[in-house]
């Protein structure tokens, strides 16, 4: 698991799932995680923001990376501070270069498929970060229910635990 800085290792949470890939796996997942925020006082707005792109890490890790294979599973951890949640996904594929996949908003890749939830990604969450050869993404993001500064930075780092 990522380690966070001194500057924001205060976890309120932490917690992980390890889910077959089984995409009717996603919905109780998010439900879960849900829960956990509406405790913790976070807004609809960063709830909204969160689900969406917990569901498209999840889904392109089954699908994508895992390939939907029964036998291989996909590691959910999650990080609740004052001030963001940090969310890590970790397929047992390949792995991809995320630099490679065609912007799907270019002229020319607007009606294929692939892209989109990359893209859905980085626009919901503050931070996106692809480690382990892409078979890992860990995203951030800065949320206005805690008590502590909003000034103060976040740093993951790429030491695992």
């Amino acid at each position: 698991m990522s380690a966070l800085s001194s500057e924001a290792a205060h976890s309120l949470c932490q917690i992980s799932w390890r889910l077959p890939s089984d995409l009717s796996q996603i919905p109780g997942l998010q439900q879960q995680i849900m829960d956990l925020l509406r405790q913790k006082g976070f807004s609809e707005r960063d709830m909204f923001a969160i689900r969406l792109a917990l569901e498209e890490a999840v889904a392109n890790a089954m699908k994508h990376g895992n390939r939907l294979l029964p036998h291989k599973f996909v590691d959910v951890a999650l990080g609740l501070q004052d001030d963001c949640v940090w969310i890590r996904v970790c397929d047992e594929g390949d792995g991809f270069d995320p630099d490679q996949v065609p912007d799907p908003t270019a002229e020319e890749n607007l009606e294929r498929p692939c892209g989109r939830g990359i893209l859905l990604m980085r626009h919901f969450m503050d931070h996106v970060e692809y480690r382990d050869q892409g078979r890992t993404v860990l995203m951030v993001r800065r949320c206005a229910c805690g008590t502590e500064a909003k000034n103060q930075a976040y740093y993951v780092s790429p030491v695992a635990e």
